[in-house]
């Protein structure tokens, strides 16, 4: 079964470190996936939220590292 995380961040900056981190500390092979997600009813810019998708197929990422690493950029992991 494949598994996908997503990982919840404030701006695009921190949503690229956290996808550039996610990659050095559990040596995937490629980046994760970066999706802007603008918030219900919102039509400012300004008010969107990053997602940052990370695959996991063999279902080995530690989740409270990933949550911790979200957190430490004002974020937050969604629960599967």
């Amino acid at each position: 079964m494949n598994l996908r995380h997503v990982l919840v961040l404030p701006d695009r900056d921190a949503a690229e470190e956290v996808a550039g981190e996610v990659v050095d500390r559990f040596g995937l092979p490629e980046e994760p996936q970066l999706v802007r997600d603008a918030l219900a009813g919102e039509d400012d810019a300004e008010d969107a939220q990053w997602l940052v998708v990370v695959e996991d197929p063999g279902q080995q990422l530690d989740v409270a590292e990933l949550d911790g690493l979200a957190a430490a950029y004002e974020g937050w992991l969604e629960a599967p």
